[in-house]
C-alpha cells in the first residue's frame, strides 16, 4: 500500500460512507459507481445527492435474471439517471458458446465465462476512469473480502492514466446496516432478495441460500468454497503487502 493511500485510509477512518463517497466524487475528475446489487444502490442514493449526474455503470452479461433487468430499469427511473450498460464483446462470446456451449462453467469453472461476460467489459470501462466506487463489504466474503480497505490502489485493472483508485465506502458496514438504509430511505432493491437470494449474479450461477448459509454460498455453488470471486475484485485474492 502506498503512503498516500495509507494516509487517506487513516483520514477517512471513522467517517460515514457518504463522506467517503463525497471525498471520492470531489477528488477525481473521472469516477463512476459500479452498480449490480443492493449495496450499490445505497451508494447511488448517496452519490446523486452529492452529484446528480454521477456516472453509474452496470455489467449486462446477457445471463441475468429477468428480475435483475427490471431492477436496473427501476433504479434508472427512480433516480432519473443515465446508467451505462456494458455488454460483452460479441465475437469473443460467440466463439466461447460455439466451442463449449452455454453451460461450460459447470464443467471447467466460471472464470472463462466471467472473463468474457464481465471482466473484459469492466476493463474497457475502467480504462476511461481515474477511480471507481464499489459496494464491497468486509463481511460479504470472509475468504476474500475481510481485509478490504476504504480506499485501495486497484492492482487488477488500469485507469485512463495507468493508476486506478478503488473506493469501498461500505467496507465496514454489515448487511443489516445496508438493509436498514434501504428501508429508511426507500431505496429500490432487487425483488429476488424476497425469494431468498442474498447475493445475486447471473441466473445459471446464482441460487437462493438456506438459513444460516453465508450470502456468497449461493454463488457458483458447484465449486469448492473459498475464493468466491468472478474477477471484478481479483485483487482481493492477492495477498496485500
Amino acid at each position: 500500500m502506498s503512503e498516500e493511500i495509507k494516509q487517506l485510509n487513516q483520514d477517512l477512518a471513522g467517517k460515514r460512507p457518504k463522506d467517503v463517497v463525497r471525498h471520492a466524487l470531489e477528488n477525481h475528475a473521472a469516477i463512476a459507481v459500479s452498480f449490480s446489487g443492493a449495496e450499490d444502490v445505497v451508494l447511488i442514493d448517496m452519490a446523486v445527492k452529492i452529484k446528480p449526474d454521477v456516472d453509474v455503470f452496470t455489467l449486462d452479461t446477457g445471463r441475468l435474471h429477468p428480475e435483475t433487468y427490471e431492477f436496473i430499469e427501476s433504479v434508472r427511473k427512480h433516480y432519473g439517471i443515465r446508467i451505462d450498460v456494458r455488454t460483452p464483446e460479441q465475437q469473443a462470446l460467440q466463439a466461447l458458446v460455439n466451442e463449449k456451449g452455454l453451460f461450460s462453467f459447470y464443467q471447467d469453472g466460471h472464470q472463462e465465462c466471467c472473463g468474457i461476460r464481465k471482466i473484459e467489459p469492466l476493463r474497457q470501462k475502467l480504462l476511461h476512469l481515474d477511480a471507481w466506487i464499489t459496494g464491497q463489504r468486509r463481511d460479504q466474503s470472509p475468504g476474500t473480502r475481510s481485509n478490504i480497505d476504504l480506499v485501495e490502489a486497484d492492482s487488477a485493472f488500469q485507469g485512463r492514466n495507468g493508476e486506478l483508485t478503488k473506493y469501498n465506502p461500505l467496507a465496514h458496514w454489515t448487511s443489516a446496516q445496508v438493509w436498514e438504509y434501504i428501508k429508511v430511505f426507500d431505496v429500490p432493491y432487487n425483488p429476488l432478495h424476497q425469494q431468498g437470494f442474498a447475493s445475486i449474479g447471473c441466473q445459471p450461477c446464482t441460487r437462493a441460500t438456506l438459513p444460516n448459509q453465508h450470502e456468497r454460498e449461493g454463488r457458483w455453488w458447484w465449486e469448492n468454497e473459498g475464493h468466491k470471486e468472478c474477477g471484478l475484485h481479483a485483487g482481493n485474492i492477492i495477498s496485500k503487502a
